[in-house]
């Protein structure tokens, strides 16, 4: 695994640096994981390995396996990759992708905690919300939690924004005491 991570580096590097820099991190990254996808598939794995087919044509195939669902900057990308024999290292490179993209911060893991569960609409005015607010893609997981009466708790990183009924009840308790 570890020779699978060190071969595939210097492409998600590459991905990702072009990515960042024509402003494309969210595109490619679906793009990424679409064909990493297909690459992990046992019948493509089959037709990669496949000793009378020329890089340019396995790239062909597998591009038109992934219609509609590369970017064009993708499908040279993927081109590349078949040239130095190198499509199956697809989901690795996708992994060292979504790392990178993680740690340069334009995704922020977000967890929100309510005392119901949330309407589409409402999970989606909190997403709008949470992208406004940090600047960045939101990964937003959401948890049910009947003990906070009503309100929410929101988790990002550090910040800890607790609009909860029970956190309130808690605060008056606690400035009553002292």
């Amino acid at each position: 695994m570890a020779e699978l991570t060190t071969l595939a580096r210097p492409y998600a590097k590459a991905a990702f640096e072009y990515a960042l820099n024509s402003n494309k991190l969210l595109v490619w990254s679906e793009s990424l994981a679409f064909a990493s996808a297909v690459a992990g598939d046992v019948q493509i794995q089959q037709v990669l390995q496949n000793p009378g087919l020329t890089s340019i044509r396995k790239a062909e195939i597998f591009i038109e396996i992934c219609e509609g669902n590369l970017d064009e900057n993708v499908k040279s990308f993927i081109k590349t990759l078949s040239e130095n024999n190198r499509l199956s290292l697809l989901p690795t490179i996708f992994e060292g992708f979504e790392k990178l993209r993680l740690e340069e911060g334009a995704m922020m893991e977000v967890s929100i905690t309510s005392a119901y569960t949330l309407s589409e609409e409402e999970k989606t005015k909190l997403l709008n919300a949470l992208k406004a607010r940090f600047n960045k893609e939101i990964n937003m997981v959401s948890n049910v939690e009947r003990e906070l009466l009503g309100g929410l708790v929101i988790r990002a990183g550090d910040l800890v924004i607790d609009g909860s009924i029970k956190g309130r009840l808690q605060k008056l308790t606690e400035a009553m005491n002292s």
